[in-house]
C-alpha cells in the first residue's frame, strides 16, 4: 500500500477524525440550507453571526462536560450537574436582586463566591457518598439531581428571580477582544483542566483509578481522594455554567435552569471518545462533542422542527455519530460491503474452544 494510503488509514483511525468530520458535515449542510449560515460581521467592535452564537451557547455545556469527563474517567457519573447549575444561579441572582446597587462589582463578586462555595459543598457531598460511603455514583448523584431542583425552588421561593446587573450579565453576554466573554471563560477552564491533567501526573492518576481502582490503591494511590476531587471539580464547572445560563437571560428559574444539561454533557463526553467504563479520557474530544450537540440544536431550531420532534432528531444523530466512531461497527460494515464473512478464529465461540482446559 502506498504512503498516501497508509496516511489516510491512519487519519481514519484517529479518535478525533469522525467527530471533526461530523461537525464539518453539519456545518456544510446548514450552509446549503441557509447560505448565510457561516457569515460573521463586525458591529460596534463585536463579532456577530451564527458561528459566534454556537461558540457562545456551547460554553456552558463545555464547562459541564469538562467536569463530567473527569468523573466518567474514574468510572463514575454525575447526574446532579443540572441541579447544581440551577442552585448556583439561584443563589447568585437572589443575592444580587436584594442588593441596593446591582451594578456594584463587589456585590456581583460576592454573589459568585457564595454560589460557588455552595456548589463546592454539594460536590463534596457527592464525593463523600461515592468515595467514603461507597454508594453507586448513579444513585448518589441522582439523590442531588432530584433534591437539588427542590432546593433551587426553595431558594427562589418558587418564583423566577429577575435581576438587572450589568457585570453579571457580562458573564453570558459580555464581549472581550470582539468575541463573547463566555468563550474565553470556557477556554480558560479547558486550558486549566488540561494543564493539571496533561502536564502533571494527575491525569494519569485519574485514568489509573478509572481503569482499576483496587490496583491503583495497591500501587499507593489514594483512589478515594481522587474520586472525591473529581466530583468537586465537576460541581465547580457546573456552578460556572449556571452563572452563564442565568446571565444570558438575567434571571434564575430553579425549575428550568440547566434542565437536562447532564444528559447533553454525557453525550458530549461519549461522542468525544471517552468510555463510560472509565480509564482514558479525551478533553479535546469532549469539547468537539459539545460543539456538535450545540450545532445540532441550532440546526434543529433553524429548520423549524417542533420541540417534541427535535429530541428524537437529536437522539438519532447522536446514535449515528457513536456508531460511526465505534471501531467494531466500522469493521463489521467494511466486511459486509466486501462480502467477506467474519473469520472463524475471531468468533467468541471459536476462541472459547481454543482455550485449553
Amino acid at each position: 500500500m502506498s504512503d498516501a494510503g497508509n496516511r489516510f488509514r491512519t487519519l481514519l483511525g484517529h479518535r478525533l477524525f469522525w467527530p471533526v468530520a461530523v461537525l464539518v458535515v453539519m456545518l456544510a449542510a446548514n450552509t446549503v440550507y441557509r447560505p448565510g449560515f457561516l457569515a460573521v460581521e463586525l458591529n460596534n467592535g463585536h463579532l456577530y453571526g451564527t458561528p459566534i452564537d454556537i461558540l457562545r451557547l456551547s460554553a456552558p455545556l463545555i464547562l459541564v462536560a469538562l467536569g463530567m469527563t473527569l468523573v466518567i474517567s474514574t468510572g463514575g457519573i454525575d447526574l446532579s450537574v443540572g441541579s447544581i447549575c440551577a442552585i448556583s444561579g439561584a443563589i447568585a441572582c437572589l443575592y444580587i436582586s436584594r442588593a441596593p446597587d446591582q451594578d456594584n462589582l463587589v456585590t456581583v463578586l460576592t454573589a459568585l463566591a457564595m454560589a460557588l462555595g455552595v456548589a463546592l459543598v454539594l460536590g463534596a457531598w457527592n464525593g463523600i457518598l461515592v468515595s467514603v460511603i461507597g454508594i453507586q455514583p448513579i444513585i448518589a448523584t441522582l439523590i442531588l439531581m432530584v433534591a437539588g431542583r427542590g432546593l433551587a425552588q426553595l431558594i427562589a421561593e418558587g418564583q423566577i428571580i429577575t435581576i438587572n446587573s450589568g457585570p453579571y450579565r457580562a458573564i453570558g453576554l459580555g464581549h472581550l477582544l470582539t468575541l463573547p466573554l463566555a468563550i474565553f471563560i470556557a477556554l480558560a477552564a479547558a486550558l486549566l483542566v488540561a494543564a493539571f491533567t496533561r502536564r502533571t501526573a494527575l491525569g494519569m492518576i485519574v485514568e489509573s483509578v478509572g481503569g482499576n481502582r483496587e490496583a491503583s490503591r495497591l500501587a499507593g494511590i489514594r483512589s478515594g481522594r481522587v474520586v472525591f476531587l473529581v466530583y468537586v471539580v465537576s460541581a465547580a464547572c457546573a456552578a460556572i455554567a449556571g452563572f452563564m445560563m442565568t446571565a444570558n437571560v438575567s434571571s434564575a428559574d430553579g425549575n428550568n435552569t440547566g434542565l437536562w444539561v447532564e444528559l447533553d454533557a454525557i453525550l458530549a463526553v461519549v461522542i468525544g471518545g471517552t468510555s463510560l467504563a472509565g480509564g482514558r479520557f479525551y478533553l479535546g474530544g469532549t469539547i468537539l462533542g459539545a460543539l456538535i450537540i450545540q450545532t445540532l440544536t441550532t440546526t434543529v431550531y433553524a429548520m423549524n422542527i417542533s420541540p417534541q420532534t427535535a429530541l428524537l432528531f437529536k437522539a438519532v444523530v447522536v446514535i449515528a455519530v457513536c456508531l460511526i466512531q465505534a471501531p467494531a461497527f466500522r469493521a463489521k460494515f467494511r466486511r459486509r460491503r466486501a462480502g467477506t464473512p467474519p473469520s472463524p478464529q475471531s468468533s467468541p465461540q471459536r476462541q472459547k474452544e481454543q482455550v485449553p482446559a
